[in-house]
Parts: C-alpha cells; structure tokens; sequence
C-alpha cells in the first residue's frame, strides 16, 4: 500500500484530490495534514470520516518536528503540497505570514522528504514530491493571451511572489539534490468545496441573492 501525504487537504483543491485519489484507487493511503485556517473545512472530508485509509492530522507545514514525525511514522511514498496561504488581499495587509507558510513551509516540507528518501545510491525508489503552485506567478498575460512553462516569473501581489518563491526552492532541489520533483500551476479552478469569495462561486452566490455583480478589469 502506498502513502501519500497531502497538505492542505481540507481547503478547495486538496479535498477534491483526497475525495477523487480514494474513490480511485483502493491500495492507497493518505496523511491529511492541514492547519485549518480560514479556507479548510472538514466538512469537504465529511464523506471519507469513516475511511480508515484517510488519516486526518490538524497541524503547521512550518512545524518540522511534527512533518518529519509523519514521515517516520507512516513511511510517505509520495507527496501533494497543497496548503499555502492564497488571499490575495490578505497578502498585502499581511506580507510576511505569506512568506513564512508558502516559502518557508515548503522548504520545511522539502528537507523531511529529503531526509527520509535520500538514500547513500541516490533516492528511494519510486518516491515524489509534488508542488502544486499557480499561474499567478507569471503575472499578466502578454500580447499572446497565454503563458507556457517557459514563460519568465513575473509576480505582483505578496501571494503570488510567495508562490513563485516556492516554486523556485522546489526546482532547486530538483537541480541540487535530483530530488524526483514535479510542479504544476494551476489556471482558474473552480467547483465544489471552492471557498465563496472566489469568482464563480461569489457571481453565483450574488446572482441568488440579487447583489451586484463585481467586474474586474475590463471584464
């Protein structure tokens, strides 16, 4: 049976992967970790409470000692970094608290990982650690409408400085080290367990309560 360990696995993407890997796969078992700030809600978790392969533990990616006890404890295979602070207007009233959790708490995470899967041959066999970061990191979108993964970082807000700064400690430990790494930017995800301020979910929510539609930009 394979282990995975998933951060941020009550918030709006994790859960669904916690939901969807389980429905998936019956030889899988999966570590939960997740501080439960403004955007985890157990109540995305509520359908799997009685699966003993899900193992639901309340805690801070910033906290090495309880990571690499998770680790030790439930020998991880693989792992899915979700959790990250992601309210943009939060990241400018509050800068550094996005720094500590997405920089900061995604190194932590890098060092258990390597700790427990550097071996004297290289890596053990078959482990990974997946990034999972956001387009926001490229900034606005150019003349041609899209971005690609060659295309140059370029962050606006605290948030999405912070996750491009996490990206680039991930890449460094694949360069560095040949950590079996992969990282992916999502672009505008949205449904179910999504958290109501963001867009569709917030047009929804106003259209049902007859408010006002917000526009962005140009629209």
């Amino acid at each position: 049976m394979k282990t995975y360990l998933v951060t941020g696995g009550a918030g709006f993407i994790g859960s669904n992967f916690v939901l969807y890997m389980l429905k998936k796969y019956e030889d899988i078992r999966i570590i939960n970790l997740d501080k439960l700030t403004y955007a985890g809600n157990l109540e995305n978790l509520k359908s799997i409470e009685d699966d003993s392969r899900h193992i639901f533990v309340q805690g801070d990616i910033c906290d090495a000692e309880l990571v690499s006890s998770l680790f030790e404890k439930y020998e991880i295979d693989y792992v899915a970094h979700f959790a990250a602070e992601s309210h943009v207007d939060r990241s400018i009233r509050e800068p550094e608290v996005f720094a500590k959790t997405n920089v900061l708490g995604t190194v932590n995470l890098l060092n258990c990982a390597k700790n427990a899967w550097e071996t004297e041959d290289g890596w053990k066999e078959g482990v990974k650690f997946l990034h999972v970061s956001t387009d926001e990191v490229y900034g606005s979108l150019g003349e041609t409408g899209y971005f690609m993964e060659t295309t140059p970082l370029d962050p606006h807000s605290p948030y999405s400085a912070s996750k491009a700064g996490s990206d680039m400690m991930v890449k460094a430990y694949g360069d560095t080290y040949k950590m079996p790494v992969n990282i992916t930017r999502c672009s505008n995800n949205y449904g179910p367990f999504q958290f109501p301020e963001k867009l569709i979910p917030l047009l929804i929510n106003n259209c049902l309560q007859l408010k006002d539609l917000p526009i962005y930009g140009d629209g």
